[in-house]
């Protein structure tokens, strides 16, 4: 088989993570890599050995034959350059948040499906091995009845140049754990579940760069969510909880996934079943890579990435009622 050639635009902090995934991936080769900041691409250079690098991401499109190409740019950045790709039938990655609005993420959209290429938006914790398995038990127990999560994190620093290319912090940042709740209520192996309505505070603290969110979200499916992410407390802190009939689960997702499960009353002493799922390995590029070769479609597709930058929009909007 012909590995896939791949390319990156942006390199990043954000890109790291996406570089290091593609050089573990078998079926992938890094092609190249652009960048306009000489000293992030010569990094990339040094530590992934692309076959060729850019400070222009349209010259490195003309000039190079590429099946993949991963957009990790700031949101603010990001528009022209995936509508770009996938007008060149390109599969492309998306790093989140997708655009600075829902409106930018809506405008992919339609490029999506103008393409004859495959989108997939980077909400990296749907694939994350554990969360799957316990999804997975969520399910064969009839779904979550409800879901919570928490993203706390010290003041974000967010100066007014970057406020001009970053949304804001819940859907920069915290979106992460929002996707989450969407994806740990669905009821099928593929569905991130709509909200419905949405109950939510949004203010800042008496610091500069100190927003605060909680929100209480009834979802289609009749599960229920908490959200909360405070920004300028004590420390980052990424957790979420999850219960069904007789089940309940705890994430601690600060640094890698731990999981504390009970079933039926009892702590579960054995690991979750991670075979059944993809494997300890499973991550977001690998997929990406089985929905091109099968033909498929990923679980984080840019239509499904409108809900959850909705559901972001309410929360930092204050919104309060239907959606």
């Amino acid at each position: 088989m012909d590995l896939l050639k791949v390319a990156v635009i942006g390199c990043g902090g954000h890109a790291q993570s996406h570089l290091r995934m593609i050089q573990a991936e078998p079926r992938l080769h890094l092609a190249a890599v652009a960048d306009i900041d000489p000293s992030r691409l010569a990094q990339a250079e040094a530590n992934f050995s692309p076959d060729a690098t850019f400070d222009n991401y349209e010259q490195m499109l003309d000039e190079m034959s590429l099946d993949l190409v991963y957009v990790v740019t700031l949101a603010g950045h990001q528009l022209p350059i995936v509508q770009e790709c996938l007008g060149r039938d390109l599969h492309t990655s998306i790093e989140k948040a997708p655009g600075m609005t829902a409106a930018d993420t809506r405008e992919m959209l339609v490029a999506a499906n103008a393409s004859k290429a495959k989108a997939i938006v980077s909400f990296n914790r749907r694939y994350f091995p554990q969360i799957l398995a316990v999804r997975k038990l969520l399910q064969e127990r009839g779904g979550a009845v409800q879901v919570a999560a928490n993203y706390h994190k010290p003041p974000s620093g967010m100066d007014a140049a970057r406020r001009e290319v970053v949304p804001p912090e819940l859907t920069s940042d915290a979106i992460h754990h929002v996707d989450l709740l969407r994806w740990m209520a669905g009821r099928t192996p593929t569905e991130a579940v709509a909200a419905s309505q949405v109950y939510a505070q949004s203010w800042c603290g008496e610091r500069s760069d100190t927003p605060r969110y909680n929100a209480l979200i009834d979802f289609e499916n009749g599960a229920k969510g908490v959200m909360m992410s405070h920004f300028g407390v004590g420390y980052r802190i990424q957790s979420a909880e999850v219960h069904a009939e007789d089940m309940s689960a705890y994430f601690e997702l600060t640094r890698s996934p731990q999981v504390t499960l009970y079933l039926d009353g009892k702590l579960v002493e054995t690991p979750l079943d991670l075979e059944s799922v993809g494997g300890a390995d499973f991550n977001e590029t690998g997929h990406f890579v089985d929905c091109i070769l099968n033909d498929t479609e990923p679980w984080s597709t840019v239509g499904d990435a409108v809900q959850t930058m909705d559901l972001c929009e309410a929360i930092v909007g204050g919104h309060r009622g239907q959606l």
